[in-house]
């Protein structure tokens, strides 16, 4: 599920600043506390990633599944 989220612009004399603000259960979500420091990486102009050096834990350890089915040939 997505959460449409619109770009906010702020024009000031000298410079221009673009806001985009997470909805609350995306952060919630997220575990994000208030001053947390994190950084955009842009991986195309199609898309960015937010990146965060302290994560902290998830509260279930999921195991990922293989896909062992067999190709094509």
């Amino acid at each position: 599920m997505g959460f449409p989220t619109k770009v906010q612009l702020i024009s000031r004399k000298a410079s221009e600043q673009y806001y985009i603000n997470f909805p609350s259960a995306v952060a919630q979500a997220m575990e994000f506390s208030k001053g947390e420091n994190v950084e955009w990486i842009i991986a195309d102009k199609g898309n960015i990633i937010l990146s965060r050096k302290d994560v902290p834990p998830n509260p279930v350890e999921l195991q990922k599944k293989r896909n062992n089915a067999p190709k094509p040939g």
